[in-house]
């Protein structure tokens, strides 16, 4: 699975308007819904669901990065956004620094092997430290687009 199979490019958010976590997931959270990823309808029930997560365990990996993610009925095939601030946010990551990209994952609780291989798909990239720089550096929404398409291609 690709980066580019799972992120809706009309969801990226390049500049976060969020000053907090809770702000930050509901802000992708619309963004998929304003894309048509999602159903609109469905918004709070599913933020509500990104922020249960939450609670159970921070999904600020460390190294400026948030991979807040759920599973729901709603959904039906994996989708996911990235989202950039350029000030940081206080996600209790687990090294305890900002988090500077966020990566929001949805998917259906049907599909758990779809789930598996979009997060890994995820993770691939978001290990690389070369990833992580050019998309903190990326500030437009093309920008983040060209580093999904090329990381797709190095695989």
């Amino acid at each position: 699975m690709k980066l580019s199979d799972i992120m809706v490019v009309d969801a990226i958010v390049p500049q976060l308007q969020a000053t907090d976590r809770d702000e930050a997931i509901r802000e992708t959270v619309n963004s998929l819904a304003e894309a048509g990823a999602i159903p609109k309808n469905r918004v709070k029930e599913i933020v509500a669901a990104v922020l249960e997560r939450e609670g159970q365990a921070t999904t600020g990996i460390g190294k400026g990065v948030a991979l807040p993610h759920a599973k729901l009925k709603c959904v039906k095939k994996a989708v996911g956004t990235i989202a950039r601030s350029a000030d940081g946010i206080d996600f209790a990551a687990l090294d305890s620094k900002p988090v500077y990209s966020v990566i929001l994952l949805l998917s259906s609780p049907d599909d758990p092997d779809e789930h598996l291989q979009a997060m890994e798909a995820i993770f691939k990239h978001v290990q690389r430290e070369i990833f992580r720089k050019f998309l903190r550096q990326s500030e437009t929404k093309q920008a983040i687009v060209d580093l999904i398409q090329e990381a797709d291609e190095l695989g």
